[in-house]
This record gives structure tokens, sequence and C-alpha cells, in this order.
């Protein structure tokens, strides 16, 4: 199954990125309308034939989140009555990752509800990247590809050549299989910052777990939210001893006083990717973007071709 079978459509949350992909693809991007009536509802009209082709569909859930969210269910529902082949829902961002599990009483699992909703509107396979919880995964009884940007941030970390000793650091416990990977990668050791959340949005930091005295630092995490855990854990990292801190993150939302608390904060540079748009122009040179787009493209081109995308990995 060739290229001709690949369509790639975008919703209106990162149509960059969808370019970028489809120009790596070396396909047009599928042309379709995204605009809304007068009193706010979505209004989507697909201007090309899509029967029998294999169409993924372009859309991180990112702010407004439910904006996009309605967006790509109803691109979904419009492809699948076009009598596309498979409807493939590519989302680089997944929104309400953080909500997978009650913590409290009464609290919904909106994660799940989300991965329904996707299943309901006729997607056929999801392919996501950097969930912020891997058992997101469960959710969905379709077909699902994880995809991880830790190797596009491993090697441009590699191009920097970071002087002296390094060490990888997890912002929190969950997030030790990430900073283990990309230690791997770079042939470093890990450390981990044992942290709390009094509220949310809210961290403290309780320990430190391993040797940071002396060393470059690399925090690695999946979101940079409002900043507070990154800007946090490079405080106390310096209070140990690191010499410099680096951040890196697939997703940067960058709500709130982030931009402002990155700024002021002990970090050397704030590397992210594209899987969801930023300012077009961040106000220091501490902020480094990375393209996601030679990946996802890769992914999509072994989906269709039926061949193994964890190989992309290895």
């Amino acid at each position: 199954m060739g290229k001709n079978k690949i369509k790639i459509f975008s919703g209106s949350a990162n149509r960059s990125l969808a370019q970028e992909i489809a120009d790596h693809i070396g396909i047009p991007l599928g042309e379709a309308e995204v605009g809304r009536f007068s009193d706010g509802e979505i209004r989507i009209g697909i201007q090309e034939s899509v029967r029998g082709k294999n169409v993924f569909l372009i859309q991180p859930l990112c702010n407004p989140a439910n904006e996009h969210i309605m967006e790509l269910l109803i691109l979904i529902d419009a492809l699948k009555r076009a009598s596309a082949h498979s409807v493939n829902a590519v989302v680089p961002y997944y929104g309400y990752a953080r909500q997978d599990r009650k913590t409290r009483a009464r609290d919904p699992i909106t994660a799940k509800l989300l991965a329904d909703l996707i299943t309901a509107a006729g997607a056929s396979r999801v392919v996501a990247m950097d969930l912020h919880a891997g058992q997101i995964q469960g959710f969905f009884n379709i077909p699902f590809d994880h995809l991880t940007a830790v190797p596009i941030i491993a090697n441009y970390l590699k191009q920097k050549r970071i002087r002296g000793e390094g060490v990888v650091v997890s912002p929190d416990l969950g997030g030790v299989t990430r900073a283990r990977e990309l230690a791997n990668r770079l042939g470093l050791p890990i450390a981990v910052i044992d942290k709390k959340r009094p509220a949310p949005n809210q961290a403290e930091v309780v320990n430190i777990i391993g040797e940071v005295e002396n060393r470059v630092t690399i925090l690695i995490d999946d979101i940079i939210d409002t900043a507070g855990t990154i800007v946090l854990g490079g405080e106390a990292l310096k209070k140990k001893g690191a010499l410099e801190v680096y951040a890196c993150c697939t997703h940067p939302v960058f709500s709130g006083p982030a931009l402002e608390r990155l700024n002021g904060a002990f970090i050397e540079e704030v590397v992210y990717t594209n899987s969801i748009p930023v300012e077009a122009s961040l106000p220091t040179e501490k902020f480094h973007g990375l393209s996601v787009a030679p990946l996802i493209g890769e992914a999509i081109i072994r989906i269709s071709e039926e061949r193994s995308v964890s190989a992309l990995f290895d």
C-alpha cells in the first residue's frame, strides 16, 4: 500500500505541523475547511474525495482543548461518512491525560471519557506521543500507537556536547521510565526528584535521590504547563550543587506564568517539540524547539505499509 493511498488532514490546532508531516511524506495536505457558524457551532467541509483512502487526521488537543476535541470528533465523523478506508486520529498531545484515574471520591476519569468519544466517532486507530499516563493506551479498544520524542531530544543534546559529567533527572517518581530512556541514549546516570502536590498545578520538592553535585543536570518531563515543577526542580538541583540545568519536554503547554518563570529560573535552556504550537517568538534565546514531523511522518508510512512502528525506536 503506497503513499498514493495516504491522505493527511488537519484541524485548526496545529496546521503547520500537519503541513510538515505531509511534506515529509511527499504528499499534499488534504483540503478541509474548519470554520464556525454564526452561533459558534463548528462547521466542517471535506473538499476532496477520500473514498478508499487511509486518512490520517492531525489534531493535538491543546488549548482551547474543548474546541479542538469537537473539531477532531466531527472531522472523524465526516471522513468516515465520506467512505475513507480508515480514519486514523493522530493526536500528538492527548488532552485531559492528567485526569487518568480517581484520586478522590467522585472524581471523573476524563481521559477514559475522551477515549470513548474518539472511538464512538469512528476512529480506526489512534497515534499519540508521550502520554502523561501510559495506561491511557488501555482505555481504547482500537489499535493504538504510542510514539516518543525522547530520541529526538537525545540527538539534540548529543550535538550540544554538554561539558563535564551529566545526569538525567526525573522531576517526579512517575517520570522515571522516561528519564531512564533518555539516560540510556546519552550514556548517563539518572536522579529522581521526590515531590508532592498539595494542590493542582502546585508542587513541593521533598528530596533528591541520586548524585547531582558538580554535574550538568538534564530535567526531562512530558509536559511543561505552568512550569512550577521544572522551576522548583531547577532550584532544588542548584541548592544541591548542580553546575547547570537543562529542561526538556515533549509538550510545551506554557500556560499562565510559565514563560516568566522559565525566563527567571536557574535553567540554561528549555528544549521542547512542536507537538503543540507555541508563541511565534518566545521572549529569549533560552528556548529551543525541535520538530516531531519526521517521526510522525515515518510512523504514518509504516502504519500504511503495515510495517513495525516500534522499530523506529530501536
